[in-house]
């Protein structure tokens, strides 16, 4: 028996080991991939794309911006800039530096690569996190059976090769914008969150909101993430299938079983918030050095939240708001865009009484709202988000 058992552990530990190197020749395949196609932006011209680059996110106006205050004057002058000063200090140096031989967008084009694969390798440390606490609610409350090793891929192994062979995100990252590096902030702070980690959490979480705003109503699943752990399955399903399974005797173990849980923890969430806190007054402090002699921040908070809540640019993209207010009357645009906006928030509170028990889903759930009524949507939120 023993022998058996040691047999069928070795044959799994060895399918475990032979899975690994598959994960890795895909991640660096797309890797590569990448690096290929930013030699060609010109034959794909996806960086004039509306579908791709927004102007929130579009490294061509980032460009300008930074240009402008090379000149001595504000970055916003002209209404071609609208995102945050600190990504035109550490992104905009590098549209002006040009590698002898080598296309003008090479070291921004790096960058968000270099993002990708972060993002991925967050999105595989998430998912493993997720798994093994699947798994270990399972073992506690006797099903363990359940579980079982996929001999293929680990799912979280799936998921990151997904997010790196997506079109979506290839195109992102080919498309000359800042999609990229915002969508690395929105998933550290969902890792930070898994891992308990509040002052991760909170960095990710205060950049994320920083850079395009949406981000804010993430920091619900955040909580729930720090206070219960990582998603698990519902108690009531778990009672429900236990209790067909091996009756009422088997229903008082699952019982057992639930009262052993831990109950929500606020310590992790009070040092949350304190380290938002903290990274909040940071952000606002670099901003402020950054406009200190361009009208400081009240001029960054209007031309860039205020561009964003009220849909001024209304040029084409893949979303509904820029047609919608090009054909509304004047008279009624303030109404809708406060209808607009109320819409997203409403749909808050009702979304995480439901999906409490799936912090990670709900989420999901949250960015595929706002991706579906942001102003400015292209297909970095279709997908990555």
């Amino acid at each position: 028996m023993t022998t058996t058992k040691t047999t069928t552990t070795a044959t799994t530990t060895t399918k475990t080991t032979k899975t690994k190197p598959h994960f890795w020749k895909w991640a660096i395949a797309s890797i590569i991939f990448r690096l290929i196609l930013i030699y060609f932006p010109k034959n794909l011209n996806l960086a004039t794309r509306p579908e791709v680059s927004t102007p929130v996110t579009s490294l061509r106006r980032l460009a300008e911006g930074y240009w402008l205050t090379q000149s001595s004057l504000s970055p916003y002058a002209g209404s071609m800039y609208h995102g945050s000063p600190l990504l035109l200090s550490v992104l905009g140096p590098l549209t002006m530096k040009k590698i002898e031989g080598q296309p003008y967008h090479l070291l921004c084009s790096l960058v968000s690569v270099i993002a990708d694969f972060i993002s991925a390798m967050l999105i595989r440390a998430t998912g493993l996190k997720l798994r093994m606490a699947y798994c270990e609610r399972l073992k506690l409350l006797g099903l363990g059976k359940l579980f079982e090793v996929s001999e293929i891929l680990p799912s979280e192994d799936i998921a990151a090769l997904v997010y790196l062979w997506n079109p979506f995100t290839i195109v992102t990252c080919v498309g000359f914008n800042t999609a990229p590096v915002e969508n690395l902030f929105f998933i550290l702070s969902l890792y930070g969150a898994c891992t308990r980690v509040a002052p991760l959490a909170a960095f990710g979480w205060v950049i994320a909101s920083h850079l395009s705003l949406y981000p804010t109503i993430l920091i619900i699943p955040v909580i729930l993430l720090l206070g219960n752990g990582p998603d698990a399955t519902p108690k009531k399903l778990l009672l429900m299938y236990k209790k067909d399974e091996g009756g009422s005797s088997s229903k008082g173990r699952v019982v057992n079983g639930l009262t052993e849980q831990k109950s929500f923890s606020w310590r992790p969430v009070g040092l949350f918030f304190v380290w938002v806190f903290i990274w909040t007054l940071y952000t606002l402090f670099m901003c402020g050095i950054f406009m200190r002699n361009y009208g400081g921040l009240s001029e960054m908070f209007s031309r860039t939240y205020g561009f964003i809540l009220t849909v001024k640019d209304l040029s084409p993209n893949i979303g509904v708001l820029w047609y919608f207010f090009a054909e509304v009357f004047e008279f009624f645009r303030d109404f809708f865009l406060i209808v607009f906006h109320l819409n997203i928030l409403f749909m808050i509170l009702p979304l995480a009484i439901r999906l409490n028990h799936r912090p990670c889903f709900l989420a999901f759930v949250y960015m595929a709202i706002c991706s579906m009524l942001k102003p400015y949507p292209s297909v970095s939120t279709l997908f990555p988000k």
